[in-house]
């Protein structure tokens, strides 16, 4: 076996660890096996490299012939005959294919042109055709390099308590918010900028800005949730959370809300407030505390319960107080970092992901009647610091740039920074779906400087170094 055939200059390591697996196999299979070419990769973008790896050539195969198209009549690539280890260059050969002697191509710095059905035939000692197998190459203008987009529910908003009594107060309580967050608005109605009743823009997250219907007893959360007081019948109505991405696309959601008068004393009373939960934060960094905030806890309670559950996972005590004799009685795990509260309310200090789960709480009072409420909770940990890899190329004379960010978390947004500032796309630039990869093309003299990437999940936020280009 020549080491000249062995060595594929050009292929990378994947390509190469397949190509000398693919040889070693070579000559120990029967005759009656079905030949089959495999692309890796099997997709491919304007000027890389793709290997036509050739599986299942029998031993009595003594030549071979690769082909562009599937008429093979004056399209020949190349042939190798075995007997005298000689390739044969055809018409179509192009200088940028290498034929090895199990069969298989390597095809370099692939354009538009290459696109097409390749074939290959087999032959014995008399010429004789023993196989034709074909394989279709597309090429494609550019593919990205990393994440893909994850499906994810959308948000939706839940009136916490359903229906409101007037005077009291309720949790809009928003679900499956997205990763990639910037701001959110709420508005009374629908979206116009006067009925505007809170809005929050992430990056500076401990502040709510003031907008045209505040009045004073809205409350943002870090999640998106609003909590009303003391709401009034003018209250009721449809609200709209409008929720900002770092893309500068919106995604909305809307809830009704129902607010009651409260009924004279000779009628019969409605049932009294519903017992409620907030998690504060909603989402916490591992080591962290969080306070599961209770709301309308029952004056006549007598004790009371905390259990966790998560997926799969079995349902977990974690305390029971009893108010009445002031005693406490906790879980080995939760004993040396938890606090529970005479209202009910819990703190958990130094949570981890394990912490990740949904809570319920358990309450009784003097005729063993109880109230039950439940949160989700989640606990996720800091990002580290992605890093930049940038690649520049000139393809058919037209030169572009590819900038990736580079990270080992999952489920984060992530940003583009351009000296110092957001990066503005212009036409010339695309991002990946996941925003993790970014390319301009054709890259011109105006787009010099420095760039980073900016990662961030609920918790925590990192920036890359700068790269300079060019």
């Amino acid at each position: 076996m020549e080491s000249s055939l062995l060595l594929c200059k050009g292929c990378t390591p994947w390509q190469g660890l397949l190509l000398i697996a693919s040889l070693l196999i070579f000559g120990h299979l029967p005759t009656t096996a079905r030949v089959i070419t495999e692309l890796v990769p099997p997709e491919v973008a304007e000027g890389e490299n793709v290997l036509f790896i050739v599986h299942n050539l029998p031993e009595n195969v003594k030549s071979f012939a690769w082909f562009k198209g599937l008429k093979t009549e004056k399209q020949g690539i190349a042939t190798y005959r075995q007997s005298k280890n000689l390739v044969t260059n055809g018409p179509m050969h192009s200088g940028r294919e290498t034929i090895y002697h199990n069969g298989s191509l390597l095809l370099q710095n692939v354009s538009h042109n290459d696109t097409g059905f390749f074939t290959l035939q087999t032959y014995d000692t008399h010429e004789k055709i023993l196989s034709t197998t074909s394989v279709y190459l597309h090429v494609h203008d550019f593919l990205w390099k990393c994440g893909r987009l994850a499906t994810s529910s959308q948000p939706t908003i839940e009136s916490v308590p359903p229906k409101v009594v007037e005077w009291g107060d309720v949790l809009l309580l928003v679900h499956n918010p997205p990763e990639n967050v910037v701001g959110f608005v709420w508005v009374k109605g629908m979206t116009e900028s006067k009925n505007i009743v809170a809005a929050r823009y992430i990056p500076d997250r401990n502040t709510t800005m003031p907008v045209p219907a505040y009045s004073g007893r809205e409350t943002l959360y870090s999640d998106g949730s609003l909590l009303l007081q003391n709401v009034t019948l003018n209250d009721s109505g449809l609200y709209t959370l409008e929720i900002l991405r770092t893309d500068m696309t919106t995604e909305t959601a809307q809830v009704q809300l129902k607010v009651h008068t409260s009924p004279p004393p000779c009628c019969n009373p409605l049932s009294p407030p519903q017992l409620m939960i907030r998690p504060v934060p909603h989402y916490a960094a591992v080591g962290e505390v969080f306070f599961l905030q209770v709301h309308n806890f029952p004056e006549d309670s007598r004790r009371f319960s905390w259990y966790k559950s998560s997926h799969r996972a079995p349902v977990l005590k974690i305390v029971d107080y009893n108010r009445v004799k002031n005693s406490v009685s906790w879980e080995p795990e939760y004993r040396r970092r938890g606090m529970v509260y005479y209202n009910g309310s819990l703190m958990l200090q130094n949570v981890t992901e394990k912490d990740t789960g949904r809570y319920t709480l358990e309450v009784f009072n003097k005729d063993f009647k109880f109230k039950k409420a439940s949160v989700e909770f989640y606990v996720k940990k800091s990002v580290t610091q992605p890093l930049i890899e940038m690649t520049d190329a000139t393809v058919a004379g037209c030169r572009f740039v590819t900038f990736t960010c580079i990270s080992p978390d999952t489920d984060v947004s992530i940003r583009w920074i351009f000296n110092n500032n957001t990066l503005y796309l212009t036409e010339r630039m695309t991002l990946s779906p996941t925003k993790c990869s970014l390319r301009i093309n054709p890259v011109k003299s105006e787009d010099a400087g420095e760039y980073q990437c900016e990662v961030s999940n609920q918790v925590s936020m990192k920036t890359s170094l700068p790269i300079s280009w060019p």
